[in-house]
Protein backbone atom coordinates (compact mmCIF):
# COMPACT_ATOMS: atom_id res chain seq x y z
CA UNK A 1 0.00 0.00 0.00
CA UNK A 2 1.28 3.27 -0.88
CA UNK A 3 1.56 6.19 1.56
CA UNK A 4 -0.14 9.79 1.14
CA UNK A 5 2.36 12.18 0.70
CA UNK A 6 0.40 14.81 1.96
CA UNK A 7 0.08 12.81 5.45
CA UNK A 8 3.40 12.54 5.80
CA UNK A 9 5.75 14.17 8.00
CA UNK A 10 8.90 15.64 7.40
CA UNK A 11 11.98 16.35 9.80
CA UNK A 12 14.95 17.61 9.25
CA UNK A 13 18.63 17.37 11.39
CA UNK A 14 20.68 20.86 10.67
CA UNK A 15 19.97 24.54 10.45
CA UNK A 16 23.32 26.37 8.94
CA UNK A 17 23.77 26.47 4.89
CA UNK A 18 22.07 22.94 3.28
CA UNK A 19 19.08 22.39 6.05
CA UNK A 20 17.50 25.73 5.18
CA UNK A 21 17.69 24.92 1.48
CA UNK A 22 16.18 20.85 1.70
CA UNK A 23 13.04 22.20 3.75
CA UNK A 24 12.86 25.50 1.10
CA UNK A 25 12.84 22.09 -1.59
CA UNK A 26 10.26 20.20 0.36
CA UNK A 27 8.27 22.92 1.04
CA UNK A 28 8.32 24.17 -2.92
CA UNK A 29 6.45 20.18 -2.90
CA UNK A 30 3.64 21.02 -0.55
CA UNK A 31 5.43 18.27 1.68
CA UNK A 32 4.55 19.00 5.51
CA UNK A 33 8.57 19.97 7.55
CA UNK A 34 6.63 19.52 10.56
CA UNK A 35 10.03 19.79 12.74
CA UNK A 36 13.79 21.46 12.96
CA UNK A 37 17.15 20.53 14.88
CA UNK A 38 19.71 22.32 15.65
CA UNK A 39 22.70 22.09 17.80
CA UNK A 40 21.82 25.10 19.79
CA UNK A 41 17.62 25.31 20.60
CA UNK A 42 17.55 29.21 21.00
CA UNK A 43 18.80 29.14 16.84
CA UNK A 44 17.01 26.20 16.09
CA UNK A 45 13.89 28.47 17.36
CA UNK A 46 14.33 31.13 15.21
CA UNK A 47 15.69 29.21 12.12
CA UNK A 48 12.05 27.42 12.37
CA UNK A 49 10.02 30.73 12.51
CA UNK A 50 11.86 32.15 9.52
CA UNK A 51 11.23 28.72 7.59
CA UNK A 52 7.64 28.70 8.53
CA UNK A 53 8.31 25.25 10.13
CA UNK A 54 5.73 24.22 12.84
CA UNK A 55 8.17 22.98 15.37
CA UNK A 56 11.35 23.24 16.69
CA UNK A 57 12.54 19.93 18.52
CA UNK A 58 15.22 20.60 21.67
CA UNK A 59 17.30 17.86 20.78
CA UNK A 60 17.66 14.84 18.14
CA UNK A 61 16.26 12.44 20.31
CA UNK A 62 13.18 14.61 20.59
CA UNK A 63 12.63 14.67 16.66
CA UNK A 64 13.30 10.63 17.06
CA UNK A 65 10.79 9.70 19.59
CA UNK A 66 8.12 12.08 18.00
CA UNK A 67 6.33 8.91 15.99
CA UNK A 68 4.24 11.09 14.15
CA UNK A 69 7.35 11.98 11.72
CA UNK A 70 8.03 9.35 9.15
CA UNK A 71 11.17 10.64 7.39
CA UNK A 72 14.03 12.49 8.48
CA UNK A 73 16.40 15.11 6.81
CA UNK A 74 19.77 14.55 7.78
CA UNK A 75 21.83 17.73 7.37
CA UNK A 76 24.21 18.01 10.26
CA UNK A 77 27.91 18.11 9.93
CA UNK A 78 29.62 15.05 8.63
CA UNK A 79 30.73 13.22 12.07
CA UNK A 80 26.99 13.06 12.78
CA UNK A 81 25.93 11.62 9.90
CA UNK A 82 26.51 7.51 10.51
CA UNK A 83 25.24 7.92 14.21
CA UNK A 84 22.48 9.83 13.42
CA UNK A 85 21.17 8.26 10.29
CA UNK A 86 21.57 4.78 12.39
CA UNK A 87 19.43 6.26 15.16
CA UNK A 88 16.82 7.19 13.09
CA UNK A 89 16.80 3.74 11.08
CA UNK A 90 16.36 2.14 14.55
CA UNK A 91 13.50 4.32 15.01
CA UNK A 92 11.46 3.43 11.71
CA UNK A 93 12.00 6.59 10.09
CA UNK A 94 12.79 6.81 5.99
CA UNK A 95 15.90 8.77 5.49
CA UNK A 96 17.72 11.72 3.82
CA UNK A 97 21.22 12.52 4.28
CA UNK A 98 23.64 14.73 2.69
CA UNK A 99 27.13 13.52 1.70
CA UNK A 100 29.05 11.81 2.72
CA UNK A 101 27.10 8.88 4.29
CA UNK A 102 29.57 8.45 6.53
CA UNK A 103 33.15 9.04 7.93
CA UNK A 104 34.29 5.55 6.20
CA UNK A 105 33.17 2.86 4.07
CA UNK A 106 32.93 0.19 7.70
CA UNK A 107 30.56 2.64 8.43
CA UNK A 108 28.54 3.05 5.35
CA UNK A 109 27.97 -0.25 4.52
CA UNK A 110 26.79 -1.01 8.22
CA UNK A 111 23.92 1.66 7.15
CA UNK A 112 23.44 -0.06 3.62
CA UNK A 113 22.85 -3.22 5.30
CA UNK A 114 20.70 -2.13 7.84
CA UNK A 115 18.51 -0.22 5.41
CA UNK A 116 18.03 -2.97 3.33
CA UNK A 117 17.07 -5.44 6.60
CA UNK A 118 14.59 -3.04 8.11
CA UNK A 119 13.13 -2.15 4.95
CA UNK A 120 13.15 1.69 4.76
CA UNK A 121 14.07 3.86 1.61
CA UNK A 122 17.02 5.98 1.99
CA UNK A 123 18.93 8.67 0.18
CA UNK A 124 22.07 9.97 -0.34
CA UNK A 125 21.74 14.06 -1.32
CA UNK A 126 23.51 13.78 -4.40
CA UNK A 127 21.51 16.40 -6.02
CA UNK A 128 23.32 17.32 -8.67
CA UNK A 129 22.50 14.68 -11.20
CA UNK A 130 19.09 16.58 -11.17
CA UNK A 131 19.87 19.01 -13.47
CA UNK A 132 17.69 18.62 -16.36
CA UNK A 133 20.29 18.88 -19.03
CA UNK A 134 22.35 16.24 -17.26
CA UNK A 135 19.47 13.76 -17.07
CA UNK A 136 19.08 14.31 -21.09
CA UNK A 137 23.35 13.76 -21.40
CA UNK A 138 22.52 10.06 -19.63
CA UNK A 139 19.84 9.20 -21.69
CA UNK A 140 22.10 10.16 -24.44
CA UNK A 141 24.93 8.15 -23.50
CA UNK A 142 22.72 5.20 -22.99
CA UNK A 143 21.23 5.58 -25.97
CA UNK A 144 24.67 5.41 -28.46
CA UNK A 145 24.41 8.65 -29.14
CA UNK A 146 28.20 10.04 -28.37
CA UNK A 147 29.63 6.34 -29.73
CA UNK A 148 32.34 4.77 -27.78
CA UNK A 149 33.61 7.31 -24.43
CA UNK A 150 36.69 7.59 -24.77
CA UNK A 151 37.24 10.67 -22.28
CA UNK A 152 35.75 12.06 -19.51
CA UNK A 153 36.95 14.93 -17.63
CA UNK A 154 36.15 18.44 -15.77
CA UNK A 155 36.43 20.10 -12.58
CA UNK A 156 34.68 21.44 -9.37
CA UNK A 157 36.31 24.91 -8.64
CA UNK A 158 35.31 27.54 -5.54
CA UNK A 159 36.81 30.36 -3.91
CA UNK A 160 35.42 29.96 -0.57
CA UNK A 161 38.70 29.25 1.15
CA UNK A 162 41.13 31.19 -0.82
CA UNK A 163 42.16 33.46 1.86
CA UNK A 164 44.19 32.36 5.33
CA UNK A 165 41.17 33.79 7.17
CA UNK A 166 38.58 31.98 5.51
CA UNK A 167 37.49 29.11 8.14
CA UNK A 168 35.06 26.12 8.23
CA UNK A 169 34.55 23.21 10.03
CA UNK A 170 35.31 21.43 6.90
CA UNK A 171 38.82 22.20 7.83
CA UNK A 172 38.85 20.05 10.59
CA UNK A 173 39.27 16.65 10.02
CA UNK A 174 37.56 15.22 13.33
CA UNK A 175 34.24 16.99 11.85
CA UNK A 176 34.54 16.71 8.59
CA UNK A 177 36.82 13.41 7.45
CA UNK A 178 40.83 13.24 5.84
CA UNK A 179 39.68 14.57 2.59
CA UNK A 180 37.92 17.93 2.23
CA UNK A 181 37.91 19.51 -1.02
CA UNK A 182 37.84 15.91 -2.77
CA UNK A 183 35.25 14.58 -0.16
CA UNK A 184 33.29 17.77 -0.17
CA UNK A 185 32.74 19.39 -3.71
CA UNK A 186 34.53 16.35 -5.98
CA UNK A 187 32.37 13.77 -4.69
CA UNK A 188 29.44 15.66 -6.03
CA UNK A 189 31.56 15.47 -9.68
CA UNK A 190 32.18 12.17 -9.46
CA UNK A 191 28.49 11.04 -8.95
CA UNK A 192 27.52 12.64 -11.50
CA UNK A 193 29.99 11.66 -14.33
CA UNK A 194 29.22 7.83 -13.38
CA UNK A 195 25.58 8.39 -13.08
CA UNK A 196 25.49 10.17 -16.54
CA UNK A 197 27.74 8.15 -17.88
CA UNK A 198 26.71 4.83 -16.22
CA UNK A 199 29.65 3.26 -15.51
CA UNK A 200 31.79 3.00 -12.76
CA UNK A 201 35.71 3.95 -11.89
CA UNK A 202 38.40 1.13 -11.76
CA UNK A 203 41.05 3.04 -10.86
CA UNK A 204 42.72 6.04 -9.50
CA UNK A 205 45.84 8.29 -9.46
CA UNK A 206 45.35 11.60 -7.44
CA UNK A 207 47.14 14.02 -6.24
CA UNK A 208 46.81 16.40 -3.37
CA UNK A 209 48.37 20.29 -2.18
CA UNK A 210 47.56 22.24 0.48
CA UNK A 211 48.33 25.74 -0.28
CA UNK A 212 47.13 27.41 3.10
CA UNK A 213 49.06 24.46 5.61
CA UNK A 214 47.85 27.31 8.89
CA UNK A 215 44.66 29.24 8.41
CA UNK A 216 43.49 31.76 11.18
CA UNK A 217 40.21 29.85 13.25
CA UNK A 218 37.85 32.72 14.42
CA UNK A 219 36.94 32.07 18.38
CA UNK A 220 33.68 32.96 17.50
CA UNK A 221 31.44 30.06 15.17
CA UNK A 222 30.65 31.08 11.80
CA UNK A 223 27.95 29.47 9.36
CA UNK A 224 29.30 28.20 6.31
CA UNK A 225 30.07 30.39 3.15
CA UNK A 226 29.66 33.88 5.64
CA UNK A 227 33.42 33.84 5.98
CA UNK A 228 33.54 35.90 2.67
CA UNK A 229 31.24 38.45 4.30
CA UNK A 230 32.79 41.99 4.11
CA UNK A 231 33.52 42.51 8.39
CA UNK A 232 33.27 38.55 8.42
CA UNK A 233 37.06 38.51 10.24
CA UNK A 234 37.10 38.25 13.96
CA UNK A 235 39.50 36.95 16.63
CA UNK A 236 40.89 33.58 15.79
CA UNK A 237 44.13 31.50 16.48
CA UNK A 238 46.09 30.20 13.84
CA UNK A 239 45.97 26.29 13.12
CA UNK A 240 47.36 23.94 11.07
CA UNK A 241 45.42 22.41 8.14
CA UNK A 242 46.07 18.68 7.20
CA UNK A 243 43.31 18.85 4.32
CA UNK A 244 43.78 19.61 0.84
CA UNK A 245 43.11 22.62 -0.88
CA UNK A 246 42.81 20.86 -4.46
CA UNK A 247 42.92 17.63 -5.92
CA UNK A 248 43.95 16.31 -9.49
CA UNK A 249 42.45 12.83 -10.24
CA UNK A 250 43.18 10.55 -13.02
CA UNK A 251 40.68 8.21 -13.61
CA UNK A 252 40.58 4.78 -16.06
CA UNK A 253 36.23 3.79 -16.24
CA UNK A 254 34.74 0.73 -16.75
CA UNK A 255 35.21 0.45 -20.58
CA UNK A 256 38.02 1.63 -21.15
CA UNK A 257 37.02 5.30 -20.86
CA UNK A 258 40.00 7.73 -19.09
CA UNK A 259 39.43 10.60 -17.28
CA UNK A 260 40.39 13.65 -14.89
CA UNK A 261 39.40 15.61 -12.45
CA UNK A 262 40.34 18.66 -11.04
CA UNK A 263 39.43 20.44 -7.57
CA UNK A 264 39.02 23.42 -5.66
CA UNK A 265 38.17 25.90 -2.82
CA UNK A 266 40.85 28.30 -3.59
CA UNK A 267 39.95 29.42 -7.15
CA UNK A 268 39.36 33.02 -7.13
CA UNK A 269 36.10 34.31 -8.96
CA UNK A 270 34.70 30.78 -8.97
CA UNK A 271 32.07 30.61 -6.73
CA UNK A 272 30.61 26.97 -7.15
CA UNK A 273 31.92 25.97 -10.90
CA UNK A 274 31.08 22.15 -11.65
CA UNK A 275 32.47 21.48 -15.93
CA UNK A 276 31.38 17.84 -16.93
CA UNK A 277 33.36 17.35 -21.02
CA UNK A 278 32.61 14.01 -22.22
CA UNK A 279 33.88 13.14 -25.63
CA UNK A 280 32.30 9.86 -27.37
CA UNK A 281 33.74 8.68 -30.97
CA UNK A 282 30.68 9.79 -32.70
CA UNK A 283 30.32 13.16 -30.73
CA UNK A 284 31.13 14.95 -26.96
CA UNK A 285 29.05 17.15 -24.91
CA UNK A 286 29.87 19.62 -22.43
CA UNK A 287 28.14 21.57 -19.43
CA UNK A 288 28.82 23.81 -17.14
CA UNK A 289 26.63 24.83 -13.62
CA UNK A 290 27.29 28.12 -14.04
CA UNK A 291 24.61 27.97 -17.36
CA UNK A 292 23.14 24.79 -15.88
CA UNK A 293 20.37 25.63 -19.01
CA UNK A 294 22.98 25.32 -21.85
CA UNK A 295 24.96 22.06 -22.60
CA UNK A 296 27.40 22.15 -25.90
CA UNK A 297 27.23 19.59 -28.54
CA UNK A 298 30.32 19.07 -30.19
CA UNK A 299 30.63 17.25 -33.94
CA UNK A 300 33.21 16.95 -36.16
CA UNK A 301 31.53 16.66 -39.56
CA UNK A 302 28.81 19.12 -39.10
CA UNK A 303 28.25 22.39 -37.40
CA UNK A 304 28.48 22.14 -33.07
CA UNK A 305 25.10 22.59 -31.21
CA UNK A 306 23.34 24.46 -28.10
CA UNK A 307 20.71 22.30 -26.76
CA UNK A 308 19.21 24.10 -24.43
CA UNK A 309 16.73 23.51 -21.49
CA UNK A 310 13.60 23.09 -22.86
CA UNK A 311 10.95 20.20 -22.37
CA UNK A 312 9.98 20.29 -24.88
CA UNK A 313 13.77 19.32 -26.76
CA UNK A 314 14.14 16.73 -24.05
CA UNK A 315 13.56 13.30 -24.21
CA UNK A 316 10.30 12.08 -21.74
CA UNK A 317 13.15 10.49 -19.02
CA UNK A 318 14.45 13.89 -18.47
CA UNK A 319 11.46 16.10 -19.28
CA UNK A 320 9.77 15.02 -15.94
CA UNK A 321 13.07 16.30 -14.28
CA UNK A 322 12.01 19.99 -16.21
CA UNK A 323 9.54 22.02 -14.65
CA UNK A 324 9.60 25.24 -16.28
CA UNK A 325 9.13 26.27 -20.43
CA UNK A 326 12.03 27.17 -22.32
CA UNK A 327 13.48 30.34 -21.66
CA UNK A 328 12.55 29.64 -18.19
CA UNK A 329 15.85 28.51 -16.52
CA UNK A 330 16.02 26.69 -13.83
CA UNK A 331 19.20 25.95 -11.33
CA UNK A 332 20.87 25.00 -8.01
CA UNK A 333 17.72 24.72 -5.56
CA UNK A 334 15.54 23.36 -8.29
CA UNK A 335 17.97 19.99 -8.31
CA UNK A 336 16.78 19.61 -4.21
CA UNK A 337 13.26 19.50 -5.63
CA UNK A 338 13.51 17.21 -8.49
CA UNK A 339 15.30 14.87 -6.17
CA UNK A 340 12.76 14.66 -3.28
CA UNK A 341 9.86 15.21 -6.09
CA UNK A 342 11.44 11.68 -7.23
CA UNK A 343 12.25 10.10 -3.77
CA UNK A 344 8.56 11.01 -2.44
CA UNK A 345 6.66 10.35 -5.13
CA UNK A 346 8.40 6.55 -4.92
CA UNK A 347 7.56 6.19 -1.60
CA UNK A 348 3.93 7.57 -1.86
CA UNK A 349 3.80 4.61 -4.76
CA UNK A 350 4.58 2.27 -2.21
CA UNK A 351 6.22 -0.53 -4.30
CA UNK A 352 9.66 -0.30 -2.47
CA UNK A 353 10.93 -3.38 -5.22
CA UNK A 354 10.10 -0.85 -8.31
CA UNK A 355 13.88 0.49 -9.74
CA UNK A 356 14.70 3.93 -8.07
CA UNK A 357 15.34 6.80 -9.76
CA UNK A 358 17.26 8.44 -7.04
CA UNK A 359 20.60 7.88 -5.19
CA UNK A 360 20.60 5.66 -2.47
CA UNK A 361 22.40 4.17 0.81
CA UNK A 362 24.51 2.26 -1.84
CA UNK A 363 25.35 5.12 -4.12
CA UNK A 364 26.58 7.03 -0.98
CA UNK A 365 28.99 3.75 -0.18
CA UNK A 366 30.27 3.39 -3.67
CA UNK A 367 31.66 7.20 -3.52
CA UNK A 368 33.61 6.37 -0.08
CA UNK A 369 35.14 3.23 -1.56
CA UNK A 370 35.89 5.97 -4.48
CA UNK A 371 37.44 8.33 -1.56
CA UNK A 372 39.28 6.21 0.03
CA UNK A 373 40.82 4.61 -3.03
CA UNK A 374 42.21 8.79 -4.38
CA UNK A 375 43.35 9.17 -0.54
CA UNK A 376 45.38 6.21 -0.96
CA UNK A 377 46.64 7.11 -3.89
CA UNK A 378 47.44 10.28 -2.98
CA UNK A 379 49.44 9.71 -0.34
CA UNK A 380 51.14 6.82 -1.63
CA UNK A 381 51.76 8.58 -4.96
CA UNK A 382 50.49 5.23 -7.09
CA UNK A 383 47.76 4.40 -9.05
CA UNK A 384 45.20 2.06 -7.05
CA UNK A 385 42.88 -0.51 -8.13
CA UNK A 386 39.04 0.26 -6.50
CA UNK A 387 37.79 -3.38 -4.53
CA UNK A 388 36.09 -5.37 -7.30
Amino acid sequence: MGTESSRLKIGVVGTGFIGPVHVEALQRLGLDVAGLVGSDFQRTREKASNLGVGRAYESFEALLSDKTIDVIHITSPNHLHHPQVKAALLAGKHVVCEKPLAMNTAESAELVGLAEKLGLLNVVNFNVRFYPLMQQARVMIRAGDLGDLFVIHGSYLQDWLLLPTDWNWRLEPQFSGPMRAVADIGSHWLDLVTFVCDRRVEAVCADFRTFLPVRHKPLQAQETFTGKLVGAVSASQEIPIHTEDYASVLLRFAGGARGVLSVSQVSAGRKNQIRVNIDGSRSALAWDSERPNEMWMGHREKPNGLLLKDPALLSPEARRFASYPGGHNEGFPDTFKQLYSAFYSYLKAGDFSAPRNFPGFSDGHYELVLGESILQSAREQRWVELPK
